[in-house]
C-alpha cells in the first residue's frame, strides 16, 4: 500500500513511520509526503531518504477548490491508499475526506475526545491534561472525520501521569509512545487487520 504522509512540523512521527518501513514491519510504503510550511523538517527527513516532499498550502490557490484538486490529483497520481496526518495542523477539506472515507489516520498526544478539538494541539494539549487531574494521558490513533479529532478511534496507548509534571516531561514520553504506536496502527491497516466500517472500527493490533 503507497502512503501519504501529511505533517506541518519537525515529522518525528514520520521518521518512525520510515524506520518501520525501513525495518520491514510497516507493511506499506512511504511514497509522498506533504508539508502546509515550506520549512517544515518533515519535507527534509522526506527528501534526505529520497522520498517525494511537497509544500502545498491552501494560501498558494485562489480557491479551496483550486487546492483540494491539486491536492487530490498528487494523491491519486502516486496511487495513494492511505493518508497519515502527523502532526499535520490544518483540517483537511471535506472532500478529500470524503474521497478518502476511512483510509485518512491522524495522531493525537492525549486521550480522545476528552483531549481534542480547535487548538489542543502541541503543549496546550499537554496542559490541558495536566489540570483536569487525570492520571493517565497517552496517543490516540484515529479515523479522520470532518471534525477535529472526533473520527472513530482506532488504538490508544495510555501513559501515566507522573508526580511533578510539567508539560515538557509529559510531552516527551507521550511522544515515545506515539512512535512506537503510529506504526503498528498503519501496519494493521495496511494488512487489512483494521479498517472502518459503516463507522464501526473493525479489527485489533496485533500485541506490542
Amino acid at each position: 500500500m503507497n502512503v501519504a504522509v501529511m505533517a506541518s512540523g519537525s515529522g518525528t512521527n514520520l521518521q518512525a513511520l520510515l524506520d518501520s518501513e525501513a525495518q520491514g514491519t510497516l507493511g506499506a510504503h512511504i511514497r509522498l509526503v506533504i508539508s502546509n510550511r515550506s520549512q517544515a523538517g518533515a519535507l527534509e527527513r522526506a527528501r534526505r531518504l529520497g522520498r517525494e516532499a511537497l509544500h502545498l498550502s491552501p494560501s498558494q490557490f485562489a480557491s479551496e477548490g483550486e487546492y483540494v484538486t491539486r491536492l487530490l490529483d498528487l494523491l491519486a497520481g502516486h496511487s495513494i491508499g492511505l493518508v497519515c496526518l502527523a502532526g499535520y495542523l490544518k483540517m483537511l477539506p471535506a472532500a478529500v475526506v470524503n474521497a478518502y472515507a476511512g483510509r485518512v489516520l491522524n495522531i493525537h498526544p492525549a486521550p480522545l475526545p476528552r483531549f481534542g478539538g480547535p487548538g489542543m494541539f502541541g503543549e496546550h494539549v499537554h496542559r490541558a491534561v495536566l489540570a483536569s487531574g487525570v492520571s493517565h494521558s497517552g496517543p490516540t490513533v484515529h479515523f479522520v472525520d470532518q471534525h477535529y479529532d472526533t473520527g472513530p478511534i482506532a488504538a490508544h496507548t495510555p501513559v501515566p501521569v507522573l508526580p511533578g509534571d510539567t508539560p515538557e516531561t509529559l510531552a516527551a514520553r507521550v511522544l515515545q509512545a506515539e512512535h512506537r504506536l503510529y506504526p503498528r496502527v498503519v501496519a494493521a491497516v495496511a494488512a487489512g487487520r483494521l479498517r472502518l466500517a459503516d463507522g464501526q472500527v473493525i479489527g485489533q493490533l496485533d500485541a506490542e
